[in-house]
């Protein structure tokens, strides 16, 4: 497979991210930086969606009790999306790589005006080796943080710029017959038609910190195999399962991109 795939798509969830109180998980961050860096250097086009500006602005502020009004959440997201970058752009460093901030709301792609900058910027990012680091712009927009996930906006992402494969790195290790943390809960490797049932059996995010569950993964996994999009669910603790994914390995959960007329 890896022969076939030129462009990536990666979300990676707060709870990924994060310890339970906030604070980074640089260990994580360091091992994920590394694996994308070496598939840039193999020729692979790499964006990175990435959640964790809300979490480490609470971490950063040192608040444990995490508020849920919009103003506090906005204000976290403004703090912490700078830490988030500092991060990134010190350990893509490290592997030789630059990185780029492309900060998003709804209207950049309900707009067709701005949707076209918005994949011109892309365009001309990839052009220059650039890595680009999309996060939706939480400290002046409400709809994410109140209703909706990056699982979206990695989907939307993923469509606009064509690309092969969307990989989506959570705490889970993919998509279940059932709710996983019952014993007879069984992991479903490949996904060829995605049914109502599988959505109304997928449950919510355990995490304090997160928005998304496995519903909107799914749902973001269903924009992308309508155009004809590659999607795996991956339990993002070791980033070098992303080689095994890549290698044809199954591990997770594979939703296969909808079939071409002439297939």
């Amino acid at each position: 497979m890896l022969s076939d795939i030129k462009t990536i798509v990666f979300k990676v969830g707060t709870s990924t991210l994060t310890y339970e109180n906030g604070k980074l998980n640089l260990k994580l961050i360091f091992a994920l930086s590394r694996v994308l860096s070496d598939l840039k250097n193999s020729g692979i086009d790499v964006i990175l969606v990435t959640s964790g500006a809300i979490g480490a602005g609470f971490g950063k502020l040192g608040i444990t009790d995490f508020p849920h009004d919009i103003p506090a959440r906005q204000a976290a997201a403004a703090v912490g999306q700078n830490e988030l970058m500092f991060i990134y752009d010190k350990f893509f460093g490290d592997f030789g790589h630059t990185i780029g901030q492309v900060l998003i709301t709804k209207e950049d792609f309900e707009k067709e005006d701005r949707r076209e900058h918005l994949l011109n910027n892309f365009k001309a990012l990839l052009q220059f080796n650039v890595l680009p680091i999309v996060n939706e712009n939480d400290a002046v927009a409400t709809d994410e943080i109140v209703f909706g996930d990056n699982d979206t906006l990695s989907a939307q992402v993923a469509k606009l710029i064509d690309a092969d494969m969307l990989i989506m790195l959570t705490d889970i290790d993919g998509l279940y017959d059932k709710n996983p943390k019952e014993c007879d809960a069984h992991l479903i490797s490949f996904v060829d038609e995605i049914t109502p049932e599988m959505v109304d059996n997928a449950k919510g995010s355990a995490s304090k910190l997160g928005t998304g569950g496995m519903t909107t993964k799914i749902m973001a996994a269903k924009i992308a195999k309508d155009n004809n999009i590659a999607t795996v669910i991956l339990k993002g603790e070791h980033p070098d399962n992303i080689y095994k994914i890549l290698d044809g390995e199954r591990i997770g959960t594979y939703f296969a991109p909808r079939k071409k007329d002439n297939e």
